[in-house]
């Protein structure tokens, strides 16, 4: 990770111990250090440059991606019981899956996700206790909307009847979404948890307590499903119970260490005051999530309205298990880019913001292809992990391939939604997402689908035409942004959500600021440095 502290020293771009300054419009009436701040912003990073970001971000990145595998895992496991139990309630499991990632887990992942640029680019401004007091009105808003979620998840049934699903279907289903109630308020309080110690670039205690959480997994289910034969519920059980182990476990982490010392608000009015940064973003960022989630979970809806609805259902709720896996490689390096570009303009790094984003897109296009050649490769082999019923099978392996393709689009489009969300930009996604989804994948997709009868490869294949101009949206939308104007939002938005003073950002330049090419605007750095240490719903589907 670059920076844990914004003032410790930087690998890159400044061999002292020196941060960039906005620059001061006064800046323009001096033409050399102007232009030069502005050829930071245009140029290409070095391979120093790229070597230093790439272990940046590898060090926030991979142990999320541990913890994501390890988040799969516990998924997978309670898929595996679903398929043990028979086809039944392996297609109960997976649509009430998917009703609960539509109705409830979006809703909450996507607004706790709010809280992420202004925990990110408060620590960067070193707006301590920014980040205890979003923590807590992060944690107000989710278990507020959790309350309606859940009368919804009470009457799931008579909806899944009223689209159209098999009764039978719907009853297993609504079984599993009733145990799985209590899920909602506990992921009310892990998502902003995660958020706030990810923000700080504190990783690896999340990725133990999910280790631990994990080998308490396997056990439960089997103690409930098989010894006390509870069926889906015991399944669901489980999976509530894990939750309760892991929120358990990270906050005995965070108290035992003091990592909240610095940040610790304690509770009063003031969490109930100024909530109007955290719903403009948090709001917006709901708004991305559920309309990329939705699209997914719609497929199972749709699933159910063609023939044989219970081996399409299954094997729907199969690549659903695919994407979730492959999801969890671009959706750690989001969530490292994302802190990394809100930790550097918090800081007021403009230039270092830009280089994160540009390493991150490239990494997500290898990732792209690695994932195309994993679900090729394995396309006649990963369905017998679930179910050994040869049409569910022949489904699968169909339509693998198309699921790697969409991966391509999908890396670098998650990785550019970690940029926008570490800039504070949650709208601009959410307008790429309802124009890609469903202006140009649904009608793709139902077309394909329903109206030239190519049956289920042709709603994977309208969410390929999703993802291809969602990616290329996503890329024009970075390629023109004003990382300057971005530094300056960053300042508000910390500024607002302060209850202390913020350093100053800008400088105009004097004979001790000096300029020494080809380094960028610098400013020697005499703040005293201090030591730090070093993510998702239950993942079904995905995010958080």
């Amino acid at each position: 990770m670059c920076n844990p502290k914004p003032s410790s020293s930087s690998p890159f771009l400044c061999p002292t111990k020196a941060h960039i300054i906005t620059p001061d419009p006064k800046l323009k009436n001096h033409p050399p250090l102007h232009r030069q701040l502005q050829d930071e912003l245009h140029r290409w990073p070095t391979p120093n440059e790229v070597m230093a970001e790439m272990k940046a971000l590898g060090k926030i990145s991979v142990p999320t991606a541990v913890t994501g595998l390890l988040l799969y895992s516990r998924a997978m496991i309670s898929m595996l019981f679903l398929g043990y139990l028979g086809e039944m309630e392996l297609a109960g499991g997976s649509l009430s899956i998917g009703f609960a990632n539509i109705t409830g887990y979006s809703v909450i992942s996507g607004l706790a996700m709010g809280m992420e640029p202004i925990c990110g680019q408060a620590y960067g401004a070193k707006q301590w206790k920014t980040l205890g007091l979003t923590l807590q009105r992060t944690v107000l808003l989710l278990l507020s909307t959790s309350i309606p979620i859940s009368l919804t998840w009470l009457n799931m049934k008579s909806i899944l009847l009223w689209c159209g699903q098999d009764h039978q279907i719907s009853s297993t289903a609504q079984t599993f979404i009733l145990f799985s109630i209590p899920d909602l308020f506990l992921l009310s309080l892990l998502h902003p948890l995660r958020i706030y110690l990810r923000t700080q670039s504190i990783t690896l205690p999340l990725t133990y307590c999910s280790a631990l959480s994990l080998l308490l997994h396997l056990p439960l289910n089997f103690l409930l499903v098989v010894h006390f034969k509870m069926g889906v519920s015991g399944v669901a059980i489980a999976m509530v119970w894990t939750n309760l182990n892991l929120f358990l476990f990270l906050s005995s982490f965070v108290y035992f260490s003091g990592v909240y010392k610095d940040s610790w608000v304690p509770p009063s009015s003031d969490c109930l005051r100024g909530w109007s940064s955290l719903l403009a973003l948090a709001v917006p960022t709901c708004v991305s999530v559920c309309l990329e989630w939705w699209w997914y979970e719609l497929m199972i809806i749709l699933c159910g309205l063609l023939f044989n609805p219970k081996a399409t259902i299954a094997s729907m709720g199969i690549l659903i298990q695919t994407t979730s896996l492959v999801y969890v490689f671009p959706s750690s390096l989001s969530l490292g880019v994302s802190t990394r570009v809100g930790n550097e303009l918090g800081a007021n790094r403009p230039a270092r913001a830009r280089i994160s984003m540009i390493v991150s897109l490239a990494c997500a296009v290898a990732l792209g292809l690695a994932a195309i050649a994993f679900t090729t490769l394995m396309r006649h082999q990963w369905g017998r992990f679930f179910t050994s019923d040869t049409e569910i099978l022949d489904l699968t392996a169909s339509v693998l391939p198309i699921v790697g393709l969409c991966e391509l689009g999908n890396c670098p489009q998650t990785t550019g939604c970690g940029v926008l969300r570490g800039s504070a930009r949650p709208t601009v996604g959410a307008n790429i997402n309802l124009a890609s989804f469903y202006l140009v994948g649904m009608p793709v997709a139902v077309l394909l689908g329903f109206v030239v009868k190519m049956g289920f490869p042709g709603l994977w294949l309208g969410l390929l035409a999703a993802q291809a101009s969602c990616a290329s949206l996503m890329i024009f939308v970075l390629c023109t942004t004003d990382w300057n104007a971005q530094v300056q939002r960053a300042n508000d938005l910390t500024t607002a959500n302060s209850t202390s003073p913020k350093l100053p950002t800008t400088l105009t330049p004097t004979t001790s600021n000096h300029v020494s090419l080809p380094e960028p605007l610098v400013t020697h750095d005499h703040l005293p440095h201090t030591p730090s240490l070093e993510t998702d719903p239950l993942i079904i589907h995905t995010v958080n």
